[in-house]
């Protein structure tokens, strides 16, 4: 009995030794094409912005920097956050600092945003950070912003069942998540990524739930690590200042 246990554990063991090196070798390969931005709320201004003073979208991200430089403040990082309508619109759910600015989407159409089930990230006044189901989104007072996008890349920790492993469906994509800790995990592909892998990255990070907010039309600011995309012709973006 004592003889089948020892190699019972002999075999168990490189195999746990290979799965860890695997593991650790498609993290590190995550991290050469995949683009993150960790965000701690409690310590750090992160904001939705879309409009400037005379109520008109900002559409870049040159264009959000010059807005919060004119404030007297030092933009640290942006994204777009979310996909929007031909004039700039957002589309779906938007909240602005406790005010809703266009009402949820719960319908069904074709794209991306309407791959089901699609949802919410929203940040509350006590700085708790929430990525849920457009289904089970519940509109409060304190949530002082949300974005509305699709689809959802992580439900509870599982990848999303409409993604296929191998697909080749490829694309930019830039997309943000919740750890653990309920920090926020941002991130935008380097190259062209398919679904699953881009939902594996957000998994593999610890991730319970994850959302994705759009494709090819995505653009990172983020100096810290030399990435400096200024660019772009969109609707919501997400920043952070000081």
């Amino acid at each position: 009995m004592k003889i089948k246990f020892k190699i019972g554990a002999l075999l168990f063991v490189p195999l746990f030794i290979a799965a860890i090196i695997a593991f650790n070798c498609q993290s590190n390969s995550f991290d050469e094409t995949i683009l993150a931005y960790e965000v701690d709320l409690k310590k750090q201004a992160l904001h939705l912005f879309w409009k400037d003073n005379n109520d008109k979208p900002l559409r870049s991200i040159q264009n959000l920097k010059n807005f919060v430089e004119s404030k007297q403040q030092t933009l640290l990082f942006a994204m777009n956050a979310g996909m929007y309508k031909s004039d700039f619109t957002p589309q779906g759910l938007y909240i602005e600092n406790n005010k809703t600015l266009a009402n949820i989407d719960i319908g069904s159409g074709d794209g991306n945003f309407y791959l089901k089930p699609n949802g919410v990230f929203y940040i509350t006044n006590k700085k708790m950070a929430i990525v849920c189901k457009t289904n089970d989104f519940v509109a409060q007072k304190d949530i002082k912003y949300a974005t509305q996008s699709g689809p959802i890349l992580l439900e509870n920790g599982i990848i999303n069942p409409a993604f296929k492993e191998g697909s080749v469906n490829l694309n930019i994509r830039n997309g943000v998540g919740i750890l653990p800790n309920n920090h926020v995990l941002f991130a935008m592909s380097k190259k062209e990524i398919n679904f699953y892998d881009f939902a594996k990255f957000f998994q593999i990070k610890g991730c319970k739930n994850a959302l994705y907010l759009d494709g090819f039309v995505s653009r990172t600011y983020l100096p810290e690590k030399d990435w400096k995309q200024t660019d772009g012709n969109f609707g919501v973006m997400i920043g952070l200042v000081k």
